[in-house]
């Protein structure tokens, strides 16, 4: 078991390494998560850190690793969770500066908006409770930015969940639409790079339904005693394969009747 200030530097040393947009090739073996657990542990210590810089406040979570062919991957049987805070998003933004990023990849998802705040007392929820706990949703883009020179395979889940799921940014459009604007069983997206369509994915590729992602974290964390806030999101996972980014790139992503975000990535 990992001791508790191991879990302190490893969050320390993967913070500076955030805020010096730098790459690494391992963490130190003494500081390395060799469970979920332990990552998650590193994960709420680098989150305190992102708390303490100035202006910054938790606006939501993230899931990843929402399908299948992902989580077989990572080798992995459910997703896994990190936190989205306010520096590090937009709304409707028209430039992305690259230098923010290391090796950065895009997500196109669905983010649920928490209606009131939650009674984890009352957990675990099933679709019953689904209008209950979200009040609407945002069409959004999350930027994962992967830390490590390796490939996914080699990082691993633990990594990954210890760098905070490896989100680096998130944005969204304005309006927030009610929550039956759309299907979700069946509602398709398509992200273009310089107007050439790179992706087309579909909200059912989100454990057959972003609602389902959405239910997961909030089982998942209620378990261990934490709770979402009125008004916070939670961006359910990508409905597309993860797409690279590079300069000089306009990225458009089109929701169908949800409209499109865009931005130039320069």
């Amino acid at each position: 078991m990992m001791e508790y200030i191991n879990a302190q530097e490893s969050a320390k040393f993967l913070f500076k390494h955030r805020q010096n947009k730098s790459s690494i090739n391992d963490l130190p073996n003494k500081l390395t998560p060799k469970t979920d657990h332990e990552a998650y542990i590193i994960q709420e210590e680098l989150k305190l850190l992102y708390l303490s810089l100035k202006d910054n406040v938790s606006i939501g979570k993230k899931v990843g690793c929402t399908s299948l062919e992902g989580q077989k991957q990572l080798d992995i049987s459910e997703p896994f969770y990190g936190n989205l805070f306010s520096r590090f998003y937009a709304i409707e933004p028209d430039n992305i500066s690259s230098k923010k990023f290391s090796k950065p990849f895009i997500e196109p998802e669905i983010a649920l908006r928490i209606k009131e705040d939650i009674n984890i007392s009352k957990a675990p929820f099933s679709a019953k409770d689904i209008n209950d706990l979200f009040d609407g949703f945002v069409c959004s883009l999350e930027i994962v930015d992967f830390r490590f020179n390796k490939n996914l395979k080699d990082i691993g889940a633990y990594n990954l969940i210890a760098t905070n799921g490896a989100s680096e940014f998130w944005i969204r459009n304005a309006e927030v639409f009610s929550m039956n604007k759309i299907n979700f069983d069946d509602h398709d997206i398509k992200i273009y790079f310089n107007n050439e369509i790179v992706g087309e994915g579909n909200v059912n590729k989100v454990m057959e339904n972003p609602l389902n992602s959405g239910l997961w974290l909030i089982n998942k964390i209620a378990q261990k005693g934490e709770t979402l806030l009125k008004g916070q999101f939670i961006s359910t996972g990508t409905c597309t394969k993860a797409h690279e980014l590079s300069p000089n790139t306009k990225v458009s992503t089109d929701f169908g009747i949800l409209g499109k975000i865009e931005f130039n990535y320069n």
